[in-house]
């Protein structure tokens, strides 16, 4: 029995749906414990990303730097303000959209 042929010229895409909220959360999350963990104030260092969008404000440690760059930085911002929002219980904080 032969095997299928398989078209070699042509490239393959595959897409996996992520849900950003929890990405960008969890590698803020990492973030933050790697700049922890080598010293640095992960408030200053993740403001300084955030508004340059230099990475290297982000330690390598722990592939911080090359997970970080995996997410948008607005995507980044809008987590910790929504974190923001329901952490103080503003009006509308079921931000679920």
């Amino acid at each position: 029995m032969q095997a299928k042929e398989q078209d070699l010229g042509n490239t393959q895409y595959f897409k996996v749906e992520i849900d950003n909220e929890d990405t960008a959360r969890t590698v803020l999350e990492v973030i933050y414990e790697a700049l922890l963990e080598r010293g640095y104030n992960p408030v200053n260092q993740i403001v300084g990303y955030i508004m340059s969008g230099d990475p290297t404000y982000i330690t390598s440690h722990k592939g911080a730097r090359s997970l970080i760059m995996k997410v948008e930085r607005d995507e980044l911002v809008e987590e910790m303000l929504k974190t923001y929002i329901r952490a103080n219980n503003w009006p509308g904080a079921d931000l679920d959209d």
